[in-house]
């Protein structure tokens, strides 16, 4: 079977790790306090459509040291994206000459960083379009759907079988960027889910929740059309008309948009649990995104950069809002 090496095995890594594990040779790269969870626990992995699977302990292939990537035929990064250049750093000095790589990563930036620190190697776009939630230390579960998508290459012919196999199948794409920029869009949530303390589809179920998002987008869409950026079809219409359906009162939405809310009822946002493990979110990679991009042409983002100073301060003192006056605070700066 061809080894494929989870570089950065947390929540996503885990996840895709534990459904590729059986079709493929999985091995783990992962901080020490998740791979001596892993040591003791095995990995569960679970769907919406529920597909269960566990791996016992002595079946997991488990590292920290970053030269463990060094026989791998494929290799997934799913590390946040403020340690990107560091991975990028470490799989030169550990990779082996050609060896293709993915990254399935928050961001629009990621892949420019690992391919300029990895030349010679087929360094891919990747997209994650749905929920992964941790109920359990050791237990990893999707909630949401979609499937994966990637940009297409040669590179991806021996593995495409194998993540159909292993109920991850990849769809290819020739645009990635407009398909990272169209998942930021959709991003822009997560700190909100955040800010919100609600499970995701009790938070998109509120009209006002929605009208925070709304308003986060449509100055992301303002921004990317001064940019000559298109985002990607992604939830089968165009982004510019996510706005729009998401203020619609809670009765229509609910009818047109039912999709939108098949969600697990305790999926939360990545951000969400980046928060109580008191990590630092990714929320400069995200809302912060469109900020600086704004900037760059002579623009202000001024209620995404509120929020991403929220966030900042969320990360050092959490404090739940209420949406109607986040709403307000958000209009306020608009």
């Amino acid at each position: 079977m061809p080894r494929i090496a989870i570089y950065g095995a947390g929540m996503i890594g885990n996840y895709l790790g534990g459904r590729l594990h059986g079709h493929a040779h999985v091995r783990f790269i992962a901080r020490p306090h998740v791979a001596a969870t892993l040591s003791e626990h095995g990995l569960h992995v679970s769907d919406l459509h529920g597909r269960q699977q566990h791996i016992a302990p002595d079946q997991l292939d488990l590292h920290t040291d970053p030269q463990a990537v060094r026989d791998a035929d494929l290799v997934l990064v799913t590390v946040k994206s403020a340690a990107t250049m560091d991975v990028a750093h470490e799989l030169a000095d550990a990779l082996a000459p050609g060896t293709p790589v993915i990254s399935f990563q928050n961001g629009v930036r990621n892949t420019a960083e690992l391919r300029a620190a990895l030349p010679g190697h087929a360094v891919l776009a990747g997209m994650v379009p749905f929920n992964v939630t941790q109920p359990t230390a050791a237990h990893f579960h999707q909630g949401s759907s979609g499937e994966l998508i990637v940009e297409r290459s040669n590179a991806l012919a021996p593995f495409a079988d194998i993540f159909a196999a292993s109920h991850v199948p990849l769809q290819q794409h020739e645009d990635m960027q407009a398909v990272l920029w169209a998942k930021l869009l959709l991003n822009l949530n997560n700190p909100l889910n955040a800010l919100s303390g609600l499970p995701l589809r009790e938070e998109l179920a509120q009209r006002p929740w929605r009208l925070c998002l709304a308003l986060l987008q449509r100055e992301g869409l303002r921004v990317l059309r001064a940019a000559g950026i298109r985002p990607a079809h992604l939830t089968g219409l165009p982004a510019s008309w996510l706005p729009r359906l998401l203020s619609m009162p809670d009765v229509l939405f609910h009818r047109i948009a039912g999709r939108m809310l098949a969600i697990d009822p305790l999926a939360r946002s990545s951000t969400w649990d980046d928060l109580q493990a008191g990590r630092r979110t990714e929320v400069d990679y995200i809302n912060g995104e469109i900020v600086a991009l704004a900037a760059s042409k002579g623009m202000r983002a001024p209620a995404n950069g509120r929020i991403v100073a929220l966030m900042r301060e969320a990360e050092q003192a959490y404090v739940s809002w209420d949406a109607q006056p986040l709403l307000r605070e958000l209009r306020s700066v608009s």
